[in-house]
């Protein structure tokens, strides 16, 4: 017989007044990404038919946080008008699921560290009984301090009486360990009609989803519990502590996998910070105070030192990056140094064997391979080409109070220290600028110029820029 088709449900409409935030719970960052994308990517590997999130404190703003990685064929919004508890956030998709007969698994928006593999049991559990078929599986874990959670209540048989919440619960309620882990999956139809039977006649005035197993049980439908074995998985966030902590857990098992599996060094693996998407290679060398964020690449036998910060960049082999450094959406080819100080933003390039060095600040602009810009330089909207030195103090002036215009340099130039490049405009290669310069209008190539504006004092011969170049 065939399963009925798979839709998710992801609870994200609360405050979680227990962060102390005027942010949404869900919109907390754990590893570089809100909680709710988390789950969301999660439920995304069960390819169910649609993913819907329940939205309500700052639904909009929640809303383009998913949006931002998943499309409206594979998630929706529900808006959850008032926040009355569970089961009134579960309601609010009733005419959103009436059209036809399915499995909705209902998840949790601040469990983050779920896996596709823990959901995908849940999902084979609930379907594998068929005589009776399961209205109702719940996961489970068993905890030593189950202290503000749900309980599993049993009978003498090991079947589900009910869940009681801890403030509702009496004091040999509270003795048990076995907790609700807030993950179920329900027929929808048993769903649906059970929460229009529930009350909230409990202490938050609240219309409970955790009631629902035990009406479903009530007239004899058959409700299932999975124990699982890993609680920390199952754990959602409710205060700053606990994010941090999770944070460290991210962070510690992506350092221990680079370093086992990836044969990368780390100076000091404690005090290092390791997206779970970085990928480092091998024989890379990691330095105390490094940041590698979001899904940023580095290749092999690089040397990355203490306070750099490398966010959703690729780096080649063999690449140098000296102290508290800064990259951000770039590429940096193979064989090239940048730092100390450096800063390379807005998908900037430098190609193979070049140098960017201390107070150096590169924004969308490409370095030709084997260029040297080495001392407190702005290179913004420009394209530079092969083996050409920018002397210190170089700024390109790209900004004329309205607009951004590109610089162009082209192969072989020398650029004298505080040569100012009034863009739009283009150095042609071979050619040298004077000290303190002021470019404001295209110079041909092999020629010298210098001045405030800059005029041409001379054609060079071949030779001459590199003589040139080195007086500067």
């Amino acid at each position: 017989m065939k399963s009925p088709p798979l839709d998710i449900l992801i609870m994200a409409a609360g405050l979680g007044t227990r962060m102390r935030s005027g942010r949404a719970k869900v919109l907390h960052q754990l590893d570089g990404l809100p909680l709710i994308v988390h789950v969301c990517r999660a439920a995304a590997q069960l390819q169910p038919r649609m993913i819907y999130v329940i939205v309500g404190h700052q639904a909009d703003e929640v809303a383009a946080a998913v949006g931002k990685e998943f499309t409206a064929q594979t998630v929706r919004f529900i808006k959850q008008a008032q926040q009355r508890g569970t089961g009134d956030a579960v309601m609010s998709a009733r005419i959103a699921l009436s059209g036809s007969a399915s499995t909705v698994m209902v998840l949790s928006g601040d469990v983050p560290l779920v896996r596709s593999e823990t959901l995908a049991a849940l999902l084979e559990q609930h379907r594998a009984a068929t005589n009776p078929p399961t209205s109702c599986t719940i996961l489970s874990v068993k905890l030593d301090n189950p202290t503000g959670y749900g309980r599993i209540v049993r009978d003498s048989a090991g079947r589900l009486l009910k869940i009681v919440e801890q403030k509702d619960a009496n004091e040999e309620e509270r003795q048990l360990r076995e907790i609700n882990a807030g993950l179920y999956c329900f027929d929808s139809w048993a769903l649906f009609q059970a929460l229009a039977r529930v009350q909230p006649a409990n202490e938050q005035g609240e219309y409970y989803l955790t009631d629902v197993p035990a009406i479903l049980s009530a007239q004899g439908l058959a409700v299932e519990v999975l124990l699982h074995s890993d609680a920390r998985e199952v754990s959602g966030i409710n205060t700053r502590a606990e994010l941090a902590e999770f944070e460290n857990l991210r962070r510690r098992s992506a350092i221990r996998r680079l370093m086992n599996d990836g044969g990368v060094t780390f100076i000091d693996p404690s005090n290092a910070y390791i997206s779970s998407e970085a990928q480092v290679g091998r024989d890379t060398v990691i330095y105390p105070g490094v940041s590698i964020e979001g899904k940023s690449y580095v290749g092999e036998r690089c040397e990355i030192r203490s306070g750099s910060r490398i966010t959703n960049s690729r780096l080649g082999n063999g690449v140098m990056v000296k102290d508290h450094c800064v990259v951000v959406d770039s590429e940096i080819a193979d064989d090239c140094a940048i730092g100390p100080f450096a800063h390379l933003r807005m998908n900037s390039r430098m190609e193979n064997g070049a140098v960017v060095g201390n107070f150096v600040e590169v924004k969308k602009t490409r370095i030709g391979r084997g260029t040297k810009s080495m001392h407190l330089t702005y290179l913004g909207d420009a394209v530079i080409g092969e083996k050409t030195n920018i002397g210190a103090g170089t700024v390109t002036c790209n900004y004329d109070g309205k607009d951004k215009h590109q610089t162009v340099i082209e192969d072989n130039v020398r650029i004298g220290s505080d040569t100012m490049l009034v863009a739009p405009v283009r150095v042609g290669s071979g050619s040298v600028t004077g000290a303190g310069s002021v470019v404001t209008e295209d110079v041909p190539p092999n020629t010298l110029v210098a001045g405030v504006p800059a005029k041409v004092k001379k054609q060079l011969q071949p030779e001459e820029p590199k003589r040139a170049g080195n007086r500067q």
